[in-house]
């Protein structure tokens, strides 16, 4: 049991709102246009967008003991992903976020930490791992895996002959120790520019690849927001350019970056038209509210991607 893909790490309730630029004050209400609520996360994200762009995807994650949970793991159903991976960890509440958007699509994040950040890798999950044709790895920082264990699951998925993509969120004291013992296994490391460069305290997106392939990292996919992404294939670099679109929410664009480019490569597209579809894929989400945004299907968003113009500067 287990799909083609198999997403591992974070997975929250994301409650979204949009707009609002300012809380009312003495409990007074307001009228907003859109309220939303979707799963989300570095797994949890990844895996819905891979899921509606047609990929066979399982997570492995871990989920409270609440409503929330259930709701979670409908959704999921919903799009065709495997949950047989998803812990239920009794006694305990599912993470969850409250996403208030603003006009401009930026967004404070109010988190109520749940199960998903005690997650650990069954010997179910380990066993997936071996007939896994891609893992995302979302993982990083989450306390209950350790070194042993992350070692022993990508070990088994890079021997099994799997491709490896990991990103990361909010990178913490113990991040770049961590990410030192994975990004052997890491065919793409594919982290924010921001993360890349406060991580490896350097000034420009190459060197920031420079140091992370020093590390181990075969490759490097930087997201770097509007101004689109660059690719350090070994030695080579790359700028491809975002899309020219008006943003309505930008949550979930990292996530679904990397579930298009994963997309793109089960349908044996080459590395960078892999990363415009990841790309055109993050325009998809930003111009919508929430994980999905308005991704529809592989299909629609190859469209969008032969079809849309690209900002110019």
């Amino acid at each position: 049991m287990g799909g083609r893909l198999l997403a591992v790490g974070l997975t929250t309730l994301d409650i979204l709102g949009r707009p609002i630029d300012s809380i009312p004050e003495d409990g007074a209400g307001r009228l907003i246009e859109q309220i939303e609520i979707m799963p989300a996360g570095t797994a949890g994200g990844t895996a819905l967008v891979a899921a509606a762009l047609g990929v066979d995807t399982a997570l492995v994650s871990a989920l409270g003991e609440d409503r929330i949970a259930r709701f979670l793991r409908l959704t999921y159903e919903d799009y065709g992903v495997d949950t047989a991976f998803l812990a239920t960890l009794p006694g305990m509440t599912t993470s969850a976020t409250i996403l208030p958007i603003d006009n401009q699509g930026r967004r404070p994040t109010l988190h109520a930490l749940g199960a998903s950040i005690f997650m650990t890798l069954s010997e179910e999950a380990i066993e997936a791992a071996k007939s896994a044709r891609y893992i995302h790895w979302g993982a990083v920082g989450a306390p209950n895996i350790d070194a042993e264990a992350r070692k022993r699951f990508l070990a088994t998925a890079k021997v099994a002959g799997a491709l490896v993509v990991c990103d990361i969120i909010a990178p913490g004291p113990h991040t770049k120790s961590e990410l030192e013992q994975i990004l052997p296994y890491v065919d793409y490391f594919m982290p924010s520019i921001s993360e890349a460069l406060f991580l490896t305290e350097t000034e420009t997106p190459e060197d920031a690849a420079k140091a992370f392939q020093a590390m181990g990292a075969q490759n490097c996919i930087f997201k770097l927001g509007a101004e689109g992404s660059l690719l350090a294939l070994g030695e080579d670099t790359q700028r491809l350019p975002a899309y020219a679109i008006e943003p309505v929410d930008t949550t979930s664009c990292g996530d679904s970056y990397c579930a298009g480019f994963i997309a793109a490569l089960d349908r044996g597209w080459d590395i960078v038209d892999a990363c415009r579809f990841a790309t055109a894929t993050a325009a998809l989400v930003a111009q919508g509210l929430g994980t999905l945004g308005r991704v529809e299907s592989f299909e629609a968003t190859e469209a969008f991607m032969r079809q849309a113009p690209l900002r110019t500067n």
